[in-house]
């Protein structure tokens, strides 16, 4: 999900089937999308703002604004590296930008630089305090730095600001399951049981394994024709599948499902992003295993 944007789908296919069996429903192919591909508008935008880059007449304001934008685009379309070398000259021009150190701390969290994550994140929210997206953020730059403790105090002032959003409680109980999973569980099925109509509660279903996976993936290719919006919400559901095979210690199945929802190219989805992040963990925890038995499997000197 891009941490601005919420969007609404019944829940009445899931609703009707009751509480699904938790045993996984195998398909024989997995619900696909076609990929997204850069619009013209966007490619036109890039160059159009190339352009007006290269005079010589603006303000420092000006180009500051006008470079953050052509990040902003280099970044929808998946060329996060440029986008990153626009920001750092944008903040040499203008560093009061809050949404920048923003996007910014997202960036590096991807690339597993935490450190210059958290102070990213700092910096915005020292900018603007009332930047909830930061503390989540934040919160899951945290997790990913195995600093849970601080983590989970984050993303509890998160969640207690809009306890009615299935992102903040699904993203409270992927942190807390690193401390105390039976509770993280039961808070989020809680908060499940009290849910709206809001399209994230899919998504905690799928977590919580409340439906089947054959289930919920009705619901999401039922729930709309456009393309894009299927992009969007098969990257979201593939990621937070991964995730849960992942703490069931389907390494398999986890790797399958990450790399599904990276195929889409929904480049503005933390779920894209971080997918790679995921990936990355679990080829190290993969290599660190086998070392580890190949020590044990060596024969000892006599």
């Amino acid at each position: 999900m891009k941490w601005f944007q919420t969007v609404a789908l019944g829940l009445s296919i899931l609703v009707t089937t009751g509480c699904a069996s938790t045993s996984n429903q195998q398909w024989l192919y997995p619900p696909m999308a076609v990929p997204l591909q850069a619009s013209m508008q966007q490619e036109v935008q890039i160059a159009r703002l190339s352009q007006l880059l290269t005079r010589p007449d603006l303000s420092d304001e000006l180009r500051a604004k006008m470079l953050f934008e052509r990040g902003n685009y280099y970044d929808s379309v998946g060329l996060r590296d440029l986008a990153r070398l626009d920001y750092s000259q944008s903040l040499q021009l203008n560093p009061s930008q809050s949404d920048l150190f923003n996007a910014l701390g997202v960036y590096y969290t991807q690339v597993g630089e935490f450190d210059a994550a958290y102070e990213a994140f700092d910096s915005t929210l020292d900018l603007n305090p009332d930047n909830s997206f930061a503390v989540r953020n934040r919160a899951i730059a945290l997790y990913y730095g195995d600093r849970i403790d601080l983590a989970i105090e984050d993303i509890d002032s998160h969640l207690a600001d809009d306890p009615s959003d299935p992102f903040r409680a699904l993203w409270a109980y992927l942190i807390k399951l690193e401390k105390d999973p039976l509770t993280a569980r039961q808070d989020l099925l809680s908060m499940y049981q009290q849910r709206d109509n809001q399209w994230g509660w899919v998504l905690v279903a799928i977590s919580l394994g409340e439906v089947s996976d054959e289930q919920a993936f009705k619901a999401i290719i039922a729930g709309t024709r456009d393309n894009t919006v299927l992009a969007q919400r098969l990257t979201e559901a593939y990621f937070y599948l991964g995730k849960r095979y992942q703490h069931e210690g389907n390494l398999v199945s986890a790797i399958s499902m990450y790399k599904l929802a990276i195929s889409f190219n929904v480049y503005e989805y933390v779920e894209h992003r971080y997918s790679f992040l995921e990936l990355k963990r679990i080829f190290t925890q993969i290599k660190a295993d086998q070392i580890a038995k190949a020590k044990l499997d060596a024969p000892t000197q006599p």
